[in-house]
């Protein structure tokens, strides 16, 4: 299962959004751990296996959710 994470960066229009194929327990991990000042980068896997680095002072807000509710089409 995949999970969709949306970013909200300070001083930017745009929200980043990616999709991991980590659980929402290991990226609401991650985020924890960026937020309380554990870690100074988030940093997140999307599917293709880039690396996603984002400075925890920046970060304005997440949005952590399961990308598998969202089908859209014909065949949905």
């Amino acid at each position: 299962m995949s999970v969709e994470v949306k970013i909200g960066i300070d001083n930017n229009p745009r929200e980043l959004a990616l999709t991991t194929p980590a659980t929402s327990e290991e990226v609401e991990a991650k985020v924890a751990a960026a937020l309380d000042g554990t870690e100074s980068v988030l940093a997140l896997v999307d599917e293709k296996g880039s690396r996603v680095l984002v400075p925890s002072a920046k970060i304005a807000y997440i949005e952590v959710g399961s990308s598998e509710s969202r089908r859209v089409g014909f065949g949905a």
